[in-house]
């Protein structure tokens, strides 16, 4: 198969859907591998680096795309390359299509067959390729939630841990899946006074037993989420609803009682958003302020530590790519169920039922797609 990796156009986006590794282990298998040059720059990977392993250097985007019958990226594609999509095309990346109708529509109108990696499911349940990247966005939400707080950057001119005789900050996080377990994990360790909420009390007993008291724990609800977040200097909200938009918990009203400076980190914007008033933001201007608060809502978190996710995100694709690179999507899809469940669109039929409800749009079953 013919397989491409082209460079990240997103702003402020370094990451780089393959590592000289995983162009190796393609090569060997018989597959051709063109790299758009100076896609691996951001992650500390030259074009040296993939030549040496058997990749082909483009020298655009247009020849990247157009070369290819499999196109692996990071993120969702922007309006500049909605043009590159055709009918006999493979794409799998990040598509994050319920908070993207153009993007949606642009697949659709062109037949791509698109393949997003946060509507794969493992083979035990979970997504696996959501996961890696929800654990660096975890662990950093606490690290630029406590950098926000800091009174240059908009916040209140709060040390979370803070020195002994004064109190360490509040911090508030809604959802203890992948990414709101990470958040715990440095937001204790940063020294802060930590409350995470949940509707899933197995997983609240889980944190609890594993924290020893060192953290707070409530069962999620409206009357809940108010008396937490009153109380929060800052707030993560971490909540997924696989392929569908995220829940907004946090309604504008609440965050008007919330304490001036306070800081509000939405992990899920990529999908929506999980406080009412989110909206993407970028590394380069990541945060707003909205009734005295500060929102920080950067829909590639991940992307400003690439070293570190290149490497998490492609050790979870790489199994897939060289599967679909092997056996073709169609038959791919068909050997693994989990896979199959990220099939997002294909000939022009979109096949994910959150996608549609969120965007009115007729929808029709994976298997009804393959076959």
């Amino acid at each position: 198969m013919k397989i491409s990796i082209p460079r990240e156009i997103k702003n402020n986006e370094f990451r780089v859907a393959i590592t000289p590794a995983g162009v190796r282990e393609l090569v060997e298998a018989g597959h051709e591998v063109t790299v758009e040059t100076s896609a691996g720059e951001g992650s500390g990977i030259s074009d040296a680096d993939y030549v040496t392993q058997g990749a082909t250097i483009a020298a655009d985007a247009a020849s990247t795309w157009a070369s290819a019958e499999m196109v692996v990226k990071v993120k969702e594609p922007i309006e500049a390359e909605y043009g590159y999509f055709r009918k006999d095309l493979v794409l799998f990346t990040y598509l994050h299509l319920a908070a993207e109708p153009e993007l949606t529509k642009a697949l659709l109108a062109a037949g791509t067959t698109a393949i997003a990696y946060e509507t794969v499911q493992g083979a035990t349940g979970g997504l696996p390729l959501l996961a890696p990247m929800s654990e660096v966005a975890g662990r950093l939400s606490a690290i630029v939630g406590a950098a926000t707080l800091l009174k240059p950057a908009g916040g209140m001119g709060a040390l979370v841990p803070g020195v002994p005789g004064t109190r360490p900050s509040n911090v508030v996080v809604l959802g203890g899946g992948v990414a709101g377990t990470n958040a715990i994990s440095v937001a204790v360790g940063l020294g802060a006074d930590v409350t995470v909420l949940d509707t899933n009390l197995q997983r609240l007993k889980e944190l609890d037993a594993l924290y020893a008291g060192r953290i707070k724990t409530a069962a999620s609800n409206s009357l809940e989420i108010e008396r937490a977040c009153l109380a929060a200097d800052m707030v993560i909200g971490s909540v997924l609803i696989p392929g569908a938009k995220a829940p907004k918990l946090v309604s504008l009203d609440l965050v008007s009682r919330m304490k001036p400076g306070s800081v509000l980190v939405d992990i899920a914007v990529d999908q929506g958003g999980c406080f009412e008033g989110s909206k993407p933001t970028t590394h380069a201007d990541p945060t707003f302020a909205v009734h005295g608060s500060v929102y920080y809502c950067v829909a590639n978190m991940p992307g400003a530590v690439p070293q570190t996710s290149t490497m998490a995100l492609t050790n979870a694709t790489m199994r897939y790519v060289k599967l679909l690179a092997s056996k073709g999507w169609k038959d791919a899809l068909g050997r693994d169920a989990g896979l199959a469940h990220g099939l997002n669109t294909h000939q022009g039929l979109l096949t994910n039922e959150a996608v549609g409800l969120a965007h009115g749009m007729e929808f029709v079953t994976v298997e009804s797609a393959l076959h």
